[in-house]
């Protein structure tokens, strides 16, 4: 059970369309949610790896409708964290 005021998040698995520039940098293009539903990544603002291992692989910050929001990449797999 979370700490009073803390919220649980929990992680779940995307399906991700991205695209690869000649340099290998991976551009990710849209967020398929495990329903079907689909959202455009406007931009990729920011990408980083977690200094103090709080997550895992590379962290994408990203605009969706205009919102930032953090999309993660380990491997070959993708996931985002959920309330």
């Amino acid at each position: 059970m979370p700490e009073m005021g803390l919220i649980e998040m929990n992680r779940v698995n995307v399906s991700v369309q991205c695209s690869a520039e000649p340099d290998g940098i991976i551009c990710p293009q849209k967020v398929r949610w495990e329903d079907g539903r689909v959202w455009d990544i406007e931009r990729v603002l920011h990408t980083c790896r977690s200094p103090d291992l709080s997550f895992e692989g590379v962290r994408y910050t990203v605009l969706i409708e205009g919102m930032e929001k953090y999309l993660y990449q380990s491997g070959r797999q993708w996931y985002v964290f959920v309330a």
